[in-house]
Parts: structure tokens; sequence; C-alpha cells
């Protein structure tokens, strides 16, 4: 009964949080919210700490390059921790993926749930990219709590590769957007004292691959 509560008013929670995101037009269309987790959720994400091998130095720009090491909140996850079965239902119902498409204008239908995170360490860097393909919407929420942890949001890009702007790294805030052909970002080469935390929603249309990394993958 308590995790059936839990769900239903961090769903509430949530929704209220989605509804007042703000949003920003330039380069492209994105939205940025803050207090975004309840303190439950964001504790037991900050205390999940899998193998050192985990943890992202220098990736030469891409994650996939440290495929084999991505931590994700799997179906077994869930079943070890209630508060990551909580936030992996409220993400996959419909009153939240309703919620944004109310925002956006995106089409959630016939997606599937993948939320990662993300352990990056200095001399980590992502080169300039847009998500576009299989993901129909990308959340970053950042969960850092180290020094100098505010500076380290994603880079908000232009085509040519140019950092225009970045995302808030202050904890439990998030950064949306819609993957289209404009919507370029990384995160340029920066000292990172500790490890940078974030939480990568995506949801994912049935061309995705990679099954084992989907919250509910049937």
């Amino acid at each position: 009964m308590q995790l059936v509560e839990e769900i239903k008013q961090t769903k509430q929670d949530i929704k209220n949080v989605i509804d007042h995101a703000d949003y920003h037009s330039l380069p492209y269309s994105y939205w940025t919210m803050t207090n975004v987790l309840p303190s439950f959720i964001c504790d037991s994400l900050l205390n999940w700490m899998p193998d050192s091998r985990s943890i992202a130095g220098d990736v030469k720009g891409k994650r996939e390059n440290h495929n084999k090491d991505r931590v994700f909140v799997t179906q077994q996850k869930q079943r070890e921790d209630p508060a990551c079965a909580v936030l992996a239902q409220v993400f996959d119902s419909e009153e939240i993926r309703f919620a944004f498409s109310h925002l956006t204008g995106g089409d959630l239908s016939n997606t599937w749930l993948r939320l990662e995170l993300c352990l990056d360490t200095d001399g980590f860097w992502l080169e300039p990219h847009t998500d576009i393909g299989a993901k129909k919407l990308t959340f970053l929420l950042s969960l850092s709590t180290a020094e100098g942890a505010e500076g380290w949001g994603t880079d908000i890009m232009n085509e040519e590769g140019q950092s225009l702007g970045r995302s808030s790294g202050v904890f439990n805030s998030a950064f949306l957007f819609i993957p289209a052909k404009n919507t370029w970002h990384g995160f340029e080469k920066r000292p990172i004292k500790g490890v940078r935390r974030t939480l990568i929603l995506n949801y994912v249309d049935s061309s995705w691959r990679a099954k084992h990394e989907l919250a509910f993958p049937s």
C-alpha cells in the first residue's frame, strides 16, 4: 500500500513540476525545471554506487565507447530498490507521458522508458550531437553534489559545435528537449572534482535495439 501511495503522490508532484517548466526558444526549443524529484528518490540515486568501472573519464566524446559499463534502472534494480521502482512506474505512466506531450508537443505514443544513471569524472567530455532517431524525448537531471557541480550542466550548442549556453548543474534541476536535427548539445571538457552524477531519461521507439536498457522491456 505504501508503494502505491508513493507512486500516486510522486506522479502529482512531478506533473506539477512539468506544468511549471520554463520554456526557452534559442538556439532551439527546450525546457528547464527545478526541484524535480522527491527527496527519497534523490537519496536513492545518490546512494547508488555501482562498480567503479561505471565511472567514466575520457570516453573520446561518445558514451557508447563506455557501453559495457553503463548503468540503467532495470527491472532487477527496481526489485532491489523501491525508490527506483517508484521512479520507473511514475515516468512510465500515461499521466506523465501526457504531461510531457502537452508541454512539448512531442508524440510519446508507442514508446519505451529508458533510465540511465551516468557517473562521469575528470577527463570526461561529449562531442556535439543531436539525439535524433529512436529517442523521442531527452530529459537530463543533474544530481551532482560536489564542489563546482552547478557548472556541470549540458552545453547547448549550434550546428558548428559552439556552446551558446549551458543548462544548470544545480542539484535536482533538469533540461528537456524533443530531439530534432537542430538540438545540438554536448559537454565541453572542464574540470570535474569528484563525480558528475546525471539521470538521463529517454522515451524511445520500437527501433531501439538495446532492450536490456529499458525499464520495462516487454
